[in-house]
């Protein structure tokens, strides 16, 4: 089936993407999916992770999410996540010191009780998320 689909990212800050993409790859929280135009509906939750798009013009585009949720439907997708930023705004300093207090918070807990070991783990994985896909090529 030939045509694009209309994909909005939005966070409850602002409107990250809305446009039209040939294909559209997001983390979903049990694997990884693709929607083309005409896809059956579906609703799912989303881990963090990178959402990949191909544009009108075929090239791919990035966008961080940190988690949240998306509705496929034939027409269109829409991301509702807790946050959101295209590659090109990702502050990479920003990430990498993120992931410096992670790394040393969990070295330190090992002797710490009252340690929220889900929340470190939460925040690792966005960081390194985010250096991840701000230090690939554009």
């Amino acid at each position: 089936m030939a045509g694009n689909i209309n994909l909005e990212i939005i966070t409850p800050e602002k409107i990250v993407v809305s446009e039209e993409a040939q294909i559209v790859m997001a983390p979903g929280s049990l694997g990884e999916f693709g929607v083309l135009i005409g896809h059956t509906p579906f609703f799912t939750t989303l881990k963090v992770g990178i959402i990949k798009y191909k544009d009108t013009k075929g090239e791919e585009r990035f966008v961080f999410v940190n988690g949240g949720f998306a509705e496929a439907l034939p027409d269109r997708v829409t991301v509702l996540a807790e946050s959101a930023e295209r590659r090109r705004d990702i502050d990479v300093e920003r990430a990498k010191s993120a992931l410096k207090r992670a790394q040393e918070r969990l070295e330190k807990a090992g002797a710490s009780e009252g340690i929220d070991f889900m929340r470190l783990r939460a925040a690792l994985e966005r960081a390194m998320q985010r250096i991840k896909l701000a230090e690939t090529r554009k």
